[in-house]
């Protein structure tokens, strides 16, 4: 008789808080990156355009965050209760940034006295919450120390020379993500200005990503099995062929005048290192001991959880591609979108 089909609820719901973690990144690294690039604007209304290229946008972005560590939460529990003290610092860097961020935007509309405070409180909000949200991947890839159930580390063991330089990394790829953005957005000196700074920033950004990648396989013995193992690494190394693809269609993109193409490739060098950041984990949640089964939740639990994921994921697609489909088109200073 065949064998019983039976559905892997962990590993489905460490594909959907990926899925959710990813779309976050996509979507709101390149508004944090507006805002990161905000200082290059050269009068009130650049800052205008650049911040009303986000305004419709920006707080349903952050609603993949709260899926994912809200998901993380409900289905992980333990890998959430030792993430916590692990990243407490991040962690509450990054809300508070986002926090701090999102009422900068709102409150500089409403002031003129105090508009230049807040434009800066808009700029400091959004590269600290992508600084933070760097480290805390770093952190993650170098691995958390646990012991039995709870974490086991000191207070600053997420702060190291590796997890600032995936912080400057994200860094670097959030402002690349704004630039190109701007390009799909804008018109005039300021879409001309930002095809300039993308080209520097995706070559940072490239750069970075080497220099993690080279790093990344000498944190665990795993990863370095998993990425220079043959012949089972082979099919590792179509992402780093995928990425090099990626880095020409960001480049040809930028010099032959496109406004989409950049947007898109920018998106797929980070859809492609998160694919690589995937290769290095799995099975394992928190690395370098706790797999993606032994932090689950029952299976009693994950199930009831996947009916209401199976329902609400649509919905927040759904209205996601609506507001951008609603929103599309170039914007400048006098008329808005059109």
């Amino acid at each position: 008789m065949p064998a019983e089909f039976t559905f892997d609820l962990p590993t489905i719901w460490a594909g959907l808080i990926a899925f959710a973690v990813l779309t976050y990144v996509v979507l709101d690294g390149f508004d944090l990156g507006v805002g990161i690039l905000f200082p290059t604007a050269r009068s009130k209304s650049e800052r205008d355009v650049m911040m009303n290229s986000v305004a419709p946008v920006w707080d349903g972005n952050e609603t993949w965050l709260v899926l994912g560590g809200g998901g993380l939460f409900a289905v992980f529990p333990l890998a959430y209760a030792i993430v916590l003290p692990a990243l407490y610092m991040p962690i509450t860097l990054m809300l508070l940034a986002l926090v701090f961020r999102g009422v900068a935007f709102e409150y500089r509309w409403r002031t003129v006295r105090w508009k230049p405070v807040w434009d800066i409180a808009f700029t400091g909000g959004s590269a600290v919450a992508a600084l933070c949200q760097g480290i805390a991947l770093g952190a993650l890839v170098q691995g958390i120390e646990i012991e039995g159930r709870a974490y086991a580390g000191g207070w600053w063991d997420w702060l190291t020379p590796f997890s600032i330089l995936t912080g400057l990394a994200v860094v670097a790829g959030y402002a690349l993500l704004g630039a190109t953005w701007l390009v799909l957005k804008t018109e005039g000196a300021i879409a001309a200005r930002m095809r300039r700074l993308a080209t520097g920033l995706g070559a940072a950004t490239l750069g970075f990503i080497g220099l993690v990648s080279i790093l990344t396989p000498f944190q665990d013995d795993r990863y370095f099995d998993r990425w220079f193992d043959l012949p089972a690494s082979l099919y590792s190394y179509t992402v780093p062929v995928l990425l090099i693809g990626a880095a020409w269609l960001l480049w040809s993109g930028l010099t032959r005048g496109r406004d989409l193409q950049p947007f898109l490739a920018a998106l797929a060098i980070f859809v492609l290192s998160f694919v690589g950041l995937g290769i290095s984990f799995y099975p394992m949640m928190l690395p370098p001991d706790l797999t993606i089964h032994r932090a689950a939740a029952p299976d009693e639990s994950l199930a009831f959880a996947l009916v209401g994921a199976a329902i609400l994921i649509p919905i927040i697609l759904a209205y996601t591609a609506y507001a951008y489909w609603v929103f599309r088109g170039k914007i400048d200073s006098d008329k808005g979108y059109h």
